[in-house]
């Protein structure tokens, strides 16, 4: 540890640690000294990348968390603060693989489960971490949404609302917690090179590469560590006078929403988040 390191001396707390997005996030805070409870719905997930920190010389251990289980949530908190002493900073990033349709096609529980995940489990989270965040002097929240929850894309309903709702719940709970010294904001990716990503084209990157690279004005999909940095940036001082807003990082998909491809067939095809 030194006094360069960005989170030298924090306590973080990252759900969704184990997937691509989550572990980049963890792994970066750890690198800027902060110590992270890695908890995600797949302990070997969790497990593997608290053991990859420890093994560059971080500190980190895995937790198993639902984040739609009240229980799971509150056990997460009260295991990172047991472990670390305290609580500095959360970031939500765990959530829910939702199927394509209209609301003709999607049955309730595809419904419920986006919500119960991407926005009660911000909630539950928000709501045990808060009195310690509180306690530690104040901290950070981060709640990962989507580029979009700022856009209607066809037959993504209960991703993209759940996801325009926790830009919002962020809103409030930058609001609700000031005087607590507590910031919170929002971090929208755009299409991000993961697993997740890649699933929607068969496993094949090139595929996805094709069909959603000249979406953006970079000509090319986000990766996992560029989001990584911007949590950085929201977790850490670098932007102590920002809270309440949402920060996007979607290599210029909503600034031109168009195709910079000969191929104007795929320029929309598919059009999703992380």
């Amino acid at each position: 540890m030194n006094d360069h390191q960005l989170l030298a001396g924090r306590a973080a707390l990252v759900t969704g640690g184990g997937g691509e997005i989550g572990g980049a996030i963890a792994q970066r805070f750890a690198r800027e000294g902060a110590a992270v409870a890695v908890a995600d719905l797949r302990p070997e997930k969790a497990e593997a990348v608290a053991l990859a920190i420890e093994h560059a010389g971080g500190h980190a251990f895995p937790i198993a968390c639902d984040v739609a289980s009240e229980r799971d949530a509150e056990r997460a908190v009260r295991e990172t603060v047991d472990r670390f002493g305290k609580l500095t900073t959360l970031v939500n990033v765990a959530a829910a693989v939702t199927p394509d349709g209209t609301v003709e096609a999607l049955a309730l529980r595809d419904w419920n489960e986006a919500l119960a995940i991407n926005l009660t489990g911000a909630f539950l989270m928000c709501k045990y971490a808060v009195p310690h965040l509180r306690r530690a002097g104040g901290g950070a929240i981060v709640n990962i949404a989507s580029q979009l929850g700022q856009i209607g894309v066809a037959k993504r309903a209960p991703y993209s609302t759940s996801k325009a709702a926790l830009i919002q719940f962020t809103k409030c709970l930058a609001i609700d917690h000031a005087e607590d010294n507590i910031r919170a904001n929002s971090l929208s990716p755009g299409s991000i090179d993961t697993e997740r990503t890649l699933r929607r084209f068969a496993g094949d990157r090139a595929a996805a590469n094709r069909a959603r690279g000249p979406n953006h004005l970079l000509g090319r999909t986000g990766r996992p560590d560029e989001i990584a940095a911007a949590a950085l940036f929201l977790a850490s001082e670098e932007s102590s006078f920002m809270t309440g807003a949402d920060l996007l990082i979607d290599g210029g998909y909503l600034a031109f929403k168009g195709s910079l491809s000969p191929r104007p067939e795929m320029a929309h095809a598919d059009e999703g988040g992380r």
